[in-house]
């Protein structure tokens, strides 16, 4: 029988209590969030506050409890006090009520009500709020994380600067207007390979001594730029058709009209849902709640702790079908035939001698870091590309470099993720291992960018590589390799181990490495 009954939900992982009620619609929705006299939020303050008005929240949009049939929270990831208010909110209505309790990833919460309001089906979502910046797409009933923030979410970036200038809180808004009568001045830019770190751009963005207009106009345009380059990586990388914009920050409309372009130009649709679906909401608990609830997945009045870590990747969505993964394509022979393909970042030709890799304008930046990053990473991959060699890397050989093209040879084999092999992920792992000992790491570490010849992993695209003997940049490739694994296989464990067995038997410093991927993996978002 269809599901009939509502849910109420309770969202509070950090600045906004929110409460709302979902049937087969929103029937009601309000919020009261926590303002700060100063500065940003206080995780016991704001606690207090969602304990202070929590009845008056859900006494506005709980007019008939007898229609209740299922209490939705927000159980993470977020601030533990926040979170821990508004649970014991939950299970206390629970109990009253007698229907059961469901445990909502914000996260996902986030995702669902965003298909939900624009009519999406499967997108690369970029997710962006205060505390998170993710890229995520869902595969064989789990949302992946394609990538994501090394060190602190967009929205607490913008904030933080917006602090040290004497802004108010939130931050984005005012930087936002203010951008809009600013120009561009070159700041840092740091993506690495599927991931983004903001901790850098932020400093330089403090320490600038150009106008506020300028400096806020060139924060976004940077921050932005890093977030729908990650983005269409993914895209590319999936094959997917829809770009979904989510989260807080997504209310920005510099940041919609890049991403629009973005989806635009690789023939993909670009949704954003209304404003009252893009923050943090109690809507998109209850409609989560609601959808769980109707495919039985509830949480036990014992076990419904909060998890302030809690991670999108981490929880079975069995309410939802869509892309499994494709099984290996077959070995063909490579016709020599005049094409053309088109990356994320280039496209590359083959005119039946050679191949090009041409790097393309992007439409959704500003024409000065559009420039800059061009010529600098073409320069940049040709240098490593020949360095790479030198280090016993099979790499595609060069034949001529320009200011925006690279000829080489064309290398036949078969794309990494079209053949995920132990044996394939070893040699893998073998060949990292040796770019590793050579002083170099790839940046952008994708079974996209391994190519199997004959055996051999061919390392191809070296845009993002760089020359450094540093753990860290080491640990974030093999990060980059395995969260690319966990996105698009259901073997990434064997996978793993495979690549790791490779890499320890060229390269001596493993272990090092292997911790500080770890130590990546497992950095709190909430900062």
């Amino acid at each position: 029988m269809p599901f009939s009954g509502s849910v109420l939900g309770i969202e509070g992982t950090a600045w906004n209590l929110s409460a709302a009620v979902f049937d087969n619609e929103l029937v009601s929705l309000f919020s009261k969030p926590y303002k700060p006299a100063a500065g940003g939020i206080h995780p016991r303050e704001a606690a207090q506050h969602h304990a202070a008005v929590m009845k008056e929240v859900i006494t506005r949009v709980l007019t008939d409890p007898s229609t209740i049939s299922g209490i939705a929270y927000s159980m993470g990831p977020g601030l533990g006090p926040c979170l821990r208010s508004v649970a014991t909110a939950a299970r206390s209505l629970s109990l009253a009520l007698g229907v059961p309790l469901i445990g909502v990833n914000h996260c996902i919460a986030h995702v669902e009500i965003g298909r939900y309001a624009t009519g999406c089906d499967d997108p690369v979502v970029l997710y962006v709020s205060g505390a998170n910046t993710q890229v995520i797409g869902y595969l064989n009933s789990r949302y992946r994380v394609f990538g994501e923030t090394l060190d602190i979410g967009l929205g607490n970036a913008l904030d933080k600067f917006a602090r040290s200038k004497g802004l108010p809180h939130p931050g984005g808004p005012v930087i936002e207007e203010l951008a809009k009568s600013g120009s561009y001045i070159e700041l840092p830019y740091t993506v690495k390979g599927m991931d983004l770190a903001f901790s850098g751009l932020v400093s330089a963005a403090k320490d600038s001594i150009a106008g506020m207009e300028d400096v806020c106009c060139s924060l976004q345009e940077t921050a932005f730029a890093m977030c729908v380059e990650v983005a269409e990586r993914a895209l590319a990388h999936t094959g997917k058709e829809e770009v979904l914009l989510v989260g807080g920050v997504g209310a920005n409309t510099r940041l919609q009209e890049m991403l629009h372009v973005m989806a635009e130009d690789r023939g993909a649709t670009f949704h954003v849902p209304e404003m009252r679906y893009l923050g943090d909401n109690g809507a998109m608990i209850a409609y989560t709640g609601r959808l769980m609830l109707e495919h039985g997945c509830t949480t036990p009045i014992e076990v419904s702790h909060i998890n302030p870590s809690s991670r999108v990747d981490q929880i079975e969505v069995s309410w939802r079908t869509g892309w499994e993964s494709p099984s290996p394509l077959h070995n063909e022979p490579v016709k020599e035939i005049h094409w053309t393909a088109r990356g994320a970042e280039a496209v590359v030709g083959f005119d039946g001698t050679f191949v090009s890799k041409r790097r393309c304008s992007k439409g959704y930046r500003v024409s000065g870091l559009d420039r800059r990053l061009i010529s600098e990473r073409t320069r940049t991959e040709s240098r490593l590309i020949a360095m790479a060699r030198r280090a016993g890397v099979s790499t595609p050989v060069i034949r001529d470099i320009t200011e925006d093209t690279i000829m080489m040879e064309m290398v036949h084999g078969q794309a990494m993720k079209d053949t995920l092999t132990s044996g394939n992920a070893y040699e893998a792992g073998r060949t990292v291992g040796l770019l590793h000992s050579g002083g170099i790491v790839h940046g952008d570490l994708t079974t996209s960018n391994m190519i199997m010849r004959e055996g051999t992993c061919v390392l191809i695209d070296f845009g993002l590589a760089s020359a450094t003997t540093e753990t860290e940049p080491r640990g974030v490739d093999l990060h980059v390799f395995f969260q690319t694994l966990e996105s698009t296989t259901d073997n990434a464990s064997n996978l793993k181990e495979a690549f790791k067995a490779g890499y320890s038997s060229e390269f001596e410093g493993s272990e090092e490495v292997f911790l500080r991927e770890e130590e990546i993996l497992h950095r709190g978002r909430y900062l």
